[in-house]
């Protein structure tokens, strides 16, 4: 497989209320776009809610059933491809973080739980009754979608906070009582092991970027994701490698200098520790 594709929204053009906001129905868009169900990449924030069918939605080379009342919230970045039974329904939502964060000011989209962390559970499903709830404001967002009435685009984006919030409510009402500097500090985190996980792999450098100690940022850790903070890195950089490997081009040897391991048995012992695969036998294994 060659390197994997990174959509953004003007790449779909059906329902687009603007550039960096887009709502259709699933079997609409799959009509529409059927290349997505190779895996690839978006540059977006993604909802989509099934209403019908069954099938299996795989997300960052976890794979999660699809049912009705199945509902799936993914970040800019993350790899995912779906296998659908013939009669998938429901409704599919794309919006940028800029879009969002803009119109709502001093609320911004990574406030909310789930999507405070890249490990974020991405999944939630829907009993019979709560999804009779929540399925009222995605039909009404495809109605406004529809619509050339004035302020489209600002009553859509209302609608899709009070799904939002809906989601949070039932996400992690545990968590909800968290300090919110705890959720600001597992931001600035993660956005840092983006910029260095390459290079940097011990915690105490991000600590010390972080200016806190180490025993606070693995406290934080374990507070949101019950996770050390070198857990969190080693994930990330494990993650990294998992996409690597999904281009074929490049050679096992070339990936852990990318991940800059001098040692490469020690990268494929650390990742047949992490996985349960060596990196051969991952890549065979995407190819079955």
């Amino acid at each position: 497989m060659d390197k994997l594709p990174i959509y953004g929204i003007s790449n779909f053009n059906y329902n687009t209320v603007n550039s960096e906001l887009y709502v259709n129905t699933f079997k609409n868009h799959l009509t529409n776009h059927s290349f997505i169900e190779k895996p690839h990449r978006h540059n977006f924030y993604l909802m989509v809610l099934f209403t019908h069918g069954t099938g299996i939605h795989e997300i960052d080379f976890d794979r999660y059933a699809i049912k009705r009342g199945s509902l799936f919230m993914l970040q800019p970045g993350q790899i995912h491809n779906w296998k659908l039974s013939d009669n998938i329904d429901g409704y599919i939502v794309f919006y940028s973080q800029e879009t969002y964060n803009l119109h709502f000011g001093n609320k911004k989209i990574e406030d909310y739980s789930f999507y405070q962390s890249v490990k974020s559970n991405p999944e939630l499903v829907y009993e019979e009754e709560e999804l009779q709830d929540i399925e009222v404001y995605f039909n009404l967002m495809k109605k406004e979608s529809e619509s050339v009435k004035s302020k489209q685009k600002e009553a859509i984006l209302n609608l899709l906070d009070i799904i939002n919030i809906e989601i949070s409510r039932k996400y992690s009402p545990e968590n909800n009582h968290k300090t919110p500097i705890y959720n600001h500090k597992i931001n600035q985190f993660e956005k840092l092991i983006d910029l260095h996980f390459k290079s940097e792999k011990s915690p105490s450098f991000y600590a010390s970027k972080m200016s806190i100690t180490l025993k606070h940022l693995n406290r934080i850790c374990k507070t949101i994701l019950n996770k050390t903070a070198t857990e969190l890195i080693t994930e990330r950089v494990i993650l990294e490698a998992k996409r690597l490997l999904i281009n074929q081009n490049k050679s096992i040897s070339q990936i852990a200098d990318e991940l800059n391991y001098d040692n490469y048995s020690y990268f494929a012992k650390l990742f047949k520790k992490e996985t349960g695969n060596s990196p051969s036998e991952f890549r065979r294994n995407l190819s079955l």
